[in-house]
């Protein structure tokens, strides 16, 4: 089988790819894996194994419809990662996630189509769905993003379904909560975190820290995302949550005792624009169907995150001088 996977030099496609080319996933050993990435600043090749035999490595912008269309030909499936992805970000510069997130969604459903590839998996996010007070979104509830990147997400989920409505192309769309684990650039939460009090530094907690999210180890994210490609069902989305929630606060009060420090390391900053209060989804539909279920204990996987972070200084400190 011969699968072509787009941002996979960033923090979840290559875990996806990692696993992939050892062989991770019954059913899709020996596979041969393509990457298309643009090695931004969240992209970087120290985070797959590129003398792998299995592995074609090709640096390109998802934008561009010749490359791909090049690129494309003699694959079976496409898992299509790429997406600029940070919210604050987006909030001071926008025009890159609509051109990324939604032109270049367009190209690969192009590219796919034209060289009758047999399914596409879209990964998406739970921001689409904006916020939720109490309850849980299924996938049946309307978009309703609040930021530049949520909204930019939600715009590509539509394009792809529109793919599948229009053109019959096999689209399949996963959402889902907020991951962590190894290899995540420091400019998110947990890793900025994490990093900060490694280095001595204060953190910086969005105003009284209320903002809950729901938490996934990369590596269930990416399970879920391959049961979705072999399993799933074509011109469907599926959740896929972690089962922890938390606030902010009560983030940064595990991160703290994690790393050995105390609150006079935290530093409230002034709230992020259009903050969404809550996200919070029902995956029962993937584990009814596909038989998902996270393997990984949020504790056991905070805690392997940190240790993992203590132990590679020398992945995540060049990273620095791009966030602060």
């Amino acid at each position: 089988m011969r699968i072509l996977v787009t941002g996979a030099a960033g923090f979840i496609g290559s875990h996806y790819v990692r696993t992939l080319l050892d062989d991770g996933y019954p059913g899709c050993e020996g596979a041969e894996v393509t990457v298309v990435d643009k090695l931004t600043y969240a992209g970087s090749t120290a985070n797959l194994p590129m003398d792998h035999p299995r592995l074609t490595f090709v640096v390109g912008d998802i934008c561009d419809g010749p490359m791909l269309a090049r690129v494309m030909a003699g694959h079976e499936a496409v898992v299509h990662f790429a997406a600029e992805s940070h919210v604050d970000r987006s909030i001071d510069g926008p025009l890159a996630f609509m051109r990324t997130n939604v032109e270049g969604t367009q190209s690969v459903l192009t590219a796919a189509k034209a060289a009758g590839v047999r399914t596409v998996v879209h990964v998406s996010t739970d921001e689409v769905y904006g916020s939720i007070g109490t309850g849980r979104w299924t996938e049946a509830e309307p978009v309703a993003p609040n930021s530049p990147y949520a909204a930019s997400k939600a715009a590509s989920d539509l394009v792809a379904l529109a793919y599948w409505r229009t053109h019959g192309l096999d689209v399949r769309i996963t959402r889902c909560s907020n991951n962590y684990g190894p290899y995540q650039h420091v400019e998110k939460l947990i890793p900025r975190f994490v990093t900060n009090l490694l280095s001595g530094e204060p953190v910086p907690l969005y105003g009284e820290g209320v903002n809950v999210r729901e938490w996934l180890h990369v590596d269930d994210h990416c399970r879920a995302v391959h049961l979705v490609l072999t399993n799933g069902r074509a011109g469907e989305v599926y959740n896929v949550g972690g089962g922890t929630e938390l606030s902010n606060k009560e983030m940064t009060a595990r991160l703290l005792d994690l790393c050995g420090a105390d609150w006079r390391m935290v530093r409230h900053v002034e709230d992020r624009l259009g903050h969404d209060l809550r996200y919070a989804i029902d995956d029962s539909k993937i584990r009814s169907e596909l038989g998902y279920a996270p393997r990984w204990s949020f504790d056991d996987g905070l805690s392997g995150v940190v240790r993992w972070y203590r132990e590679n200084p020398g992945w995540w400190k060049p990273l620095l001088r791009t966030t602060r």
